[in-house]
Order: C-alpha cells, then sequence, then structure tokens
C-alpha cells in the first residue's frame, strides 16, 4: 500500500471527498489522504468523527459554506488554498459528498490552475447514492427509468428552473440537493407539467449519519411534510422514490384493491 506521502507531495492539492457522513464510507484513498495532510481545509458539513482522522500536527481550517447562512467567500477560499500551497505545504481540500457533485470543485481548480499549483481529485460517495442506500431502494431499475437526474434546487440567480416536463413523467426518478427551501416552487412547477400529485418523494436528512431521518411524502405532501419537519441539517429529495417498507405496502394495497 502506498505511502500517504507519496500521494500528497509538498505544495500538492487534494481534493478529497468525504461523503455523506459517516467514516466507514470514506475511500481508502480519502483516509490515506486526510491522514497525509499538513493543512486541511473542510467543508462545515464534514463531521468531527472524519476530522478526527487528520494527524495531530496538521493545521485544521474551517472554509465552510451554509445556504442561507454565514459562509466564506470563494475567493477567500481559493485564496487560503494557494497560500498553504505555495508555502510548501501538504493541503487536503476536504469537500462533504463528492467534490464533482455541486460541490464549486471547477472554482477551485480552475484558481489553482492559474496560480500554476498542481492538483488532483479524490471521487466521494455522493449524498443521493447513500440516500437512496437507507431507503433500501435502487435509483434505477428496468422498465422504470432509463435515466437518472441529480439536480439542485438553488442556482446562482435563485430557484433553479429544470426541464420540468420530462421530470414529471411517470417513472422518472430524481436527487434534489438544496431542495428544502424549494420544494413547493418545486412541487408547483411538476404538477403544472402533469406530475401526478401522489408521486413519492422522500426527504432523506443526513444521510448515513447516526441522526438521520427519512421523510416519505408525495409530491402533494412534499411542502407540508417539510414545514412540519423543521430539518435543520442537510437533505436530498429524492423524486419517484418511498422506502422499501412502504413501497412494500402501497403494492399490497394494490393487489388487494
Amino acid at each position: 500500500m502506498a505511502r500517504p506521502q507519496t500521494l500528497l507531495p509538498q505544495g500538492h492539492v487534494a481534493f478529497v471527498g468525504a461523503g455523506p457522513g459517516d467514516p466507514e464510507l470514506l475511500t481508502l484513498r480519502a483516509m490515506r489522504l486526510i491522514g497525509a495532510a499538513e493543512v486541511l481545509l473542510h467543508d462545515q458539513l464534514v463531521p468531527q468523527e472524519i476530522l478526527d482522522l487528520a494527524s495531530e500536527s496538521a493545521t485544521l481550517v474551517p472554509v465552510g459554506k451554509k445556504g442561507f447562512g454565514p459562509s466564506m467567500k470563494q475567493d477567500a477560499i481559493n485564496a487560503l488554498i494557494i497560500g498553504h500551497a505555495r508555502g510548501g505545504a501538504r493541503v487536503v481540500r476536504l469537500k462533504s459528498g463528492d467534490p464533482g457533485v455541486f460541490g464549486r470543485l471547477d472554482e477551485e481548480t480552475e484558481a489553482l490552475d492559474a496560480a500554476g499549483i498542481p492538483y488532483h481529485v479524490t471521487p466521494g460517495l455522493t449524498a443521493a447514492t447513500a440516500a437512496a442506500a437507507s431507503l433500501g431502494v435502487s435509483m434505477t431499475r428496468r422498465g422504470r427509468n432509463s435515466d437518472l437526474r441529480l439536480l439542485t434546487g438553488h442556482d446562482v440567480r435563485g430557484f433553479a428552473e429544470q426541464d420540468w416536463r420530462t421530470l414529471a413523467r411517470p417513472g422518472a426518478v430524481a436527487a434534489i440537493y438544496m431542495g428544502k427551501r424549494a420544494a413547493r416552487f418545486l412541487q408547483g412547477r411538476l404538477m403544472m407539467h402533469g406530475a401526478d400529485p401522489m408521486t413519492p418523494v422522500t426527504v432523506v436528512e443526513n444521510a448515513s449519519r447516526a441522526d438521520e431521518r427519512q421523510l416519505p411524502a408525495t409530491l402533494a405532501t412534499l411542502a407540508a411534510t417539510l414545514e412540519a419537519a423543521q430539518l435543520d441539517g442537510p437533505a436530498v429529495l429524492l423524486l419517484g422514490l418511498a422506502p422499501q417498507a412502504a413501497r412494500a405496502a402501497a403494492i399490497a394495497r394494490q393487489e388487494v384493491s
């Protein structure tokens, strides 16, 4: 097995996916890189159990962004990464989930390219797949959906517009990130384009963590379900998917009727 230092030379930046939160879902490479870091710049959503894998001598720098809350500006994050790398440190930029899935990876790698600093990317398990696994269901199924969409509820302009007609089709499956405050918008757009109000939508908060919550809903009840739950943690909305137990009960009811 490669020694950590060989994976992370001095003055080099490793972008590492921390996964959805459960330390046991980290890749072996991610664990080695975290342990080799001299400077570790981490998202707010990375749990302490994963940060504890860093060396005692490592400098840990929180550079978190929180939706609708206090956040470090992207330019300031870029400057920190570049400054530590130019100083010769072995730098890990630790991002929750997968760095390339709504993680602003390109903005940071482009800054490193402009500064002439080498880097590499280690992927991580994204929240959508962890959430579906917790439900005991597959995100793709023969005869149901021939594609899978990963969407964001918000973009830089506000609520994000999507291909609603395609998403409203029976059998469509999508994982919607940053969708808690956009729930009523999503609900209205989908139903306006013909989606069945009884389409299952499951909200998974803190996927894979000890405090994970699963909130089964339908498109018609989604906004009310979220308002009542008052979620504090990160959540992914799984459009078209219900927990395995709920799906089995629905099939049984159909057979009886």
